[in-house]
């Protein structure tokens, strides 16, 4: 995960919660994560998985002790290192049972209306986001954006290539409505082999886009679900100010 901005301050609850690697706990009211829990269930999911380290236990009693939540039944897998996201993947192979299942960042709340397209889905999918409107409807600034995946689509709809961090070349060629990747995804059983074939990145680790890409390599197509709407970011310390404005008034219930 990123390093906070340390310059940024936060409240004692929300530096507890950047001191020990559990962002998606900092509170806004309540923790974020309730927020991107929420979004799942208005989007007609009733499970879901939270892969969490060894170390997280606070995570667990928080959801099963002191606020269960009341739309959604919550199991936990986890990821005994922190290898990737690819590994984190692999790690709740036991919850899918065989069946598809959505992946999403815990630091990122989506849009209600990309999670239940990916949802409707028969086959995996890949919800991606018009550069122009993430810049618009987000807390993301259009500098910020080199940092994400650019993705490729074929006429077809189906997802063709993944440019992982383009440079500022790559990026100035694409158009204004050029679709980003925020991992948010739809996978079927399938995709654990391979998250299991990818090879260890630069950074030591297994990562999720390389696996999309050997998926794809392999003859798996992604259908792409496009939106036009932004996505809430809890990426970098510096966030954390927008992103209580953003929260002010909503309710989670998760």
């Amino acid at each position: 995960m990123r390093q906070p901005d340390e310059t940024v301050p936060l409240d004692p609850a929300q530096a507890a919660a950047a001191a020990v690697g559990m962002k998606a706990m900092m509170s806004f009211g309540r923790p974020f994560l309730d927020y991107v829990l929420s979004a799942l269930a208005d989007a007609g999911l009733k499970e879901a998985c939270l892969v969490i380290g060894p170390e997280h236990g606070a995570v667990r009693e928080y959801y099963t002790a002191t606020a269960p939540p009341r739309r959604l039944r919550l199991a936990f897998a986890i990821q005994e290192k922190p290898r990737g996201t690819a590994d984190a993947v692999l790690s709740a192979e036991e919850f899918a049972a065989g069946e598809d299942f959505v992946v999403i960042n815990s630091d990122n709340i989506y849009p209600v209306s990309a999670l239940s397209a990916l949802v409707g889905l028969s086959e995996p999918g890949a919800a991606l986001f018009e550069r122009d409107a993430l810049i618009a409807q987000s807390n993301i600034p259009a500098e910020r954006i080199a940092s994400f995946a650019v993705c490729r689509v074929g006429p077809d709809g189906y997802l063709e290539e993944i440019l992982e961090k383009p440079d500022p070349a790559a990026l100035a060629s694409l158009p204004p409505d050029a679709l980003v990747s925020m991992n948010c995804w739809r996978f079927s059983r399938t995709f654990f082999e391979s998250c299991r074939r990818v090879p260890v990145s630069p950074r030591g680790e297994l990562e999720l886009p390389m696996a999309v890409r050997e998926a794809i390599a392999s003859g798996v197509r992604f259908k792409v679900v496009r939106s036009r709407e932004g996505v809430l970011d809890l990426s970098r310390r510096s966030d954390v100010a927008a992103v209580a404005e953003r929260l002010r008034g909503i309710t989670a219930d998760p």
